[in-house]
This record gives C-alpha cells, structure tokens and sequence, in this order.
C-alpha cells in the first residue's frame, strides 16, 4: 500500500502516476485533486476526486462512464482489462460464470446498451451474481438521466474501495462490512466449540459457491468473520453447521441416527457495509436464531 504522507510530498506527475485508475482510465481526477493537497486523510482525499467529479460537464462524466468494461463480457476480457477491473470482476464469479448465467448477462448487457448507450456499471464487489442480475432489471426502466446519476453513485463506489485498497491513512473510507456467528449449546448452557462451520453463496442460476469454512473457538465463535475488510455482498447466504459431530464428541445423549445433523440457515444480506450476525442456538432437538448486529 502507498503511504498518504508520500503522496502528499511526492511530485504531482508521481501523484497522478499513483492514483491515475482509481476512477477508471480518468487520472483527469487524480490531477484535479493534486492542487489540494496536503491531505490529512484518506477521507479528505476522496473527498476531493468526487469533488472533481461533481465538478465535471456532462460530457466528461459520459465519458467516464463509458470507460467501463461491459460486466462478463468475454470478448473484452479477452482483448484485456485493466487490473482492478479485472480483479473486481473476477472477486464475484464473472471469469467463471455457467452457460446459463453467461446468457443472462449478455441479454442484460445488450438490452441496457441498446436503451442508454453506454455500459451497465455497479460495484460489484458489493454484489453477487444474482443481485447483479436483479439490478439490472431494476435500473433498466429508469431515464437516461437517472442512469447516468446512478451509474457515477457507483463509480465513486468503485473509486472509494480501489482508494482504500491502496492508500495506508490514519483513518479509512466506511467500505467494508462484517458478517460474523457464534453457536451457544443451550442444553449445556455453554458456548459450543469445535462446530464446523460452511457460508454458502446462494444462486438461481448458476452452482453456489463456497464462500468460506470454518471452526468454533473456545467462545463458541470464529476466530476471524466470515466475511470482513470488504463489503458483505448483498444476495442469499446458507451457513452450514455440523451439530451432529458436536454433540456425539460430548457424548451427549442423542437417537441414532441423530436427530440434528447439520442444520442449514438461509438468510439474506441486504447491507452491504453492516455488521450482520448470524447465531445459532442449539440442543440435540431444537434450534433457533435470530437476527443480530
């Protein structure tokens, strides 16, 4: 990561150099921010580029716009993306969509282009693929100019995690949210260590995917979150935990086979830069769970 305190002592050519793609294929922000330095954080930083975006005539903001890469558009990965794109795009699954999902994407696409013209943007490491697809659906009957406002929210969006990404500041851009658990065995009345744990990322039209596993610590919780520094995405999660093994450790007095196994718990992520807690509570016969923060 770049220090702040470099990039406000450095040249401006060194400065723009370092920033230039932060706000894709525009380092015009970068340059425009220069002048106001010193920074005393990341904050103030940021501040600045989205003030000269805001500043910016229609013209330059079209094509800001426009220098966006189509989402899974095979063609212009193939001819080469620039790095962060490429990373962020890879991050939710566009480089390894099934044949189904890469259909919907370039119906999605195509439709989007031919009503506005000019490329469909969301940050997606704020997304997984479904709630991509559901956004596209949900923007494409708004105005050109409701669009274009929409399409700048996410640049600056997408401009504010590459930024925290590679600045190191005293303080940090609000980007990233939490999702964590714990699991409490409530027929002991004790945290229940040593539950093995698996986050699922739901989808309608391709495989889920693995997000994460893990294992329950003597506090009945993960040592680290399940998802955390990033944006949980927003879509349908499943967490997987093997409470059958559990219990059997503990020879804890079950049927045969167990009654509880594995118990599955389905939920939504609907902010992604929240904290959600996910807990289980669990006997041998019963379990529940509720929403937590």
């Amino acid at each position: 990561m770049l220090k702040l305190s470099d990039l406000n002592h450095c040249s401006k050519d060194d400065f723009v150099a370092a920033l230039a793609n932060i706000f894709e294929h525009s380092p015009w922000v970068a340059e425009a921010a220069a002048v106001r330095r010193p920074f005393a954080g990341i904050g103030a930083l940021f501040a600045a580029m989205t003030a000269a975006v805001d500043r910016a005539a229609d013209e330059a903001l079209m094509t800001l716009i426009r220098a966006h890469p189509d989402l899974a558009n095979k063609t212009q990965r193939a001819t080469g993306l620039t790095a962060e794109s490429s990373a962020e795009q890879d991050s939710v699954g566009l480089d390894r969509l099934s044949d189904a999902e890469y259909e919907a994407f370039e119906r999605a696409n195509s439709a989007y282009r031919a009503k506005f013209g000019f490329p469909y943007i969301v940050c997606v490491r704020r997304h997984t693929r479904d709630s991509i697809l559901r956004d596209f659906k949900r923007r494409l009957p708004n105005d050109a100019k409701a669009e274009m406002r929409t399409s700048i929210a996410e640049i600056c969006r997408i401009a504010a995690l590459r930024l925290d990404q590679l600045v190191a500041s005293g303080d940090r851009l609000p980007v990233h949210g939490r999702l964590s658990t714990h699991v409490l065995d409530t027929h002991c009345g004790r945290p229940a260590a040593g539950i093995s744990i698996e986050l699922t990322e739901l989808s309608d039209l391709g495989q889920s995917r693995v997000v994460t596993r893990a294992v329950t610590n003597s506090d009945g919780r993960t040592d680290q979150p399940l998802i955390g520094g990033r944006p949980v995405p927003l879509g349908r999660y499943e967490l997987m935990f093997r409470v059958g093994d559990y219990f059997a450790g503990r020879n804890v007095p079950t049927s045969d086979p167990p009654f509880l196994d594995r118990i599955p718990l389905h939920f939504s992520v609907s902010d992604p830069e929240g904290h959600l807690h996910v807990p289980l509570l669990v006997t041998p016969w019963s379990y529940a769970t509720y929403r937590g923060s």
